[in-house]
């Protein structure tokens, strides 16, 4: 077939870097790959809206209708997966047998879940990271029942605080201390344990899974320190890696060398000219720390993957603002911006009982990251607090 731009996986990286090519005026053909049998759709609603409200919010979650893929010329191929690159014939292979001959290629093939070894293979044990994922889970906890969530970050906690909702039983285990206190530190650990405590969850930090009660379906978890939980079902929420497995052998440069990510420059851009990584991929290089950074969250995986489709069109981006996300939870939006853990000093503004509050963190006086709880109007403040180093 004629040469095109191939972009690999249906997530917002994908998406974003096919909407950057036609606004750039881009005119070549545009061949969307996407593993699943979707058309591209947004992730974060998976374990908010999706999983609250289930069928009647997934149409919310995609990013466009059908026709404005048409309109704009672009090829979408559900339902099959990247198996190879040829990197010489710049061509990608593909899991029903064909190939596309690209001039420039997107690797935004994004992430799996990891799992546990010792949980495998269980009937009631699930992961979230797909729109059938998020259907499976509301199924299983729909009608109450105990919830057993392995993982204390912000997807545990937000999966926690819809299921609450929804009037399940839930129980967090984690091995740290204190939920996310590699990120935010202790204090701050501990206030979003006694926050999900005080929202009716149970939380057993600093222990890990010491054995699956039950044949088929696990009815109880032994932790480390003995404590036995009852459980109807069990998510995982451990963290995902990067699904580039498919890339091996292929010879591009750098392949595994930053836990499974591709390095990139801040436009998405890898050693070998015209082939692009966005989203969970990739590992842009990030100036404040001097270093390439996987590239973990929704707002990094968007600018990316519309910085790479500027760059195949030659046109320029503008500098990458520090890394963010956001995290809903109890009617509360979180918004996280910076590198908390360069800090040596965290001042809080606020009431940390509303929760109404902006936490900032320093560095030598220097204000390197924000947390913000109940504040969404402050957030361009604190990005220009952060940008200026005030």
């Amino acid at each position: 077939m004629k040469r095109c731009i191939a972009l690999i996986g249906g997530g917002l990286a994908a998406q974003r870097c096919a909407e950057a090519l036609r606004r750039g005026g881009g005119e070549q053909p545009i061949v969307l790959v996407c593993a699943e049998h979707h058309r591209p759709y947004s992730r974060p609603p998976l374990s908010k809206e999706l999983l609250l409200a289930g069928e009647r919010a997934e149409d919310a979650a995609y990013f466009k209708l059908p026709a404005w893929y048409h309109d704009h010329e672009i090829e979408l191929r559900p339902g099959v997966r990247a198996t190879g690159l040829d990197l010489r014939e710049r061509a990608v292979l593909l899991s029903d047998g064909r190939r596309i001959r690209a001039d420039q290629v997107l690797i935004a093939t994004g992430a799996q879940p990891r799992t546990l070894p010792q949980l495998a293979g269980r009937t009631n044990v699930s992961s979230l990271y797909t729109i059938a994922d998020a259907h499976a889970l509301r199924r299983a906890i729909i009608g109450g029942g105990a919830l057993a969530i392995i993982g204390a970050g912000f997807i545990g906690q937000e999966v926690a605080a819809a299921a609450r909702s929804l009037g399940a039983e839930v129980t967090i285990v984690d091995f740290a201390a204190a939920p996310m206190a590699s990120l935010l530190g202790e204090r701050l650990g501990s206030w979003f344990a006694d926050f999900h405590r005080g929202h009716g969850v149970r939380l057993l930090l600093g222990r890990t899974i010491a054995a699956a009660i039950g044949d088929r379906a696990i009815r109880a978890l032994e932790l480390s320190d003995g404590t036995v939980i009852r459980c109807d079902h069990v998510l995982v929420a451990i963290g995902v890696r990067a699904s580039i497995d498919w890339l091996q052998g292929t010879g591009l440069p750098g392949l595994g060398a930053l836990a499974g990510a591709i390095p990139t420059d801040d436009r998405g851009a890898t050693s070998i000219p015209g082939v692009f990584a966005a989203g969970d991929a990739a590992a842009p290089f990030d100036a404040l720390l001097g270093r390439h950074v996987p590239c973990a969250h929704w707002e990094a995986a968007g600018r990316l993957g519309a910085g790479a489709g500027r760059a195949m069109l030659g046109l320029q981006s503008g500098a990458a603002p520090a890394s963010s996300f956001w995290s809903d939870q109890y009617r509360t939006r979180f918004q996280y911006i910076g590198h908390a853990p360069l800090a040596d000093s965290l001042e809080i503004d606020g009431d940390l009982d509303a929760p109404s509050f902006a936490a900032i963190f320093r560095r030598a006086g220097t204000p390197v990251a924000a947390l913000l709880a109940g504040r969404p109007q402050q957030l361009p403040a604190m990005r220009r607090l952060i940008a200026s180093g005030v």
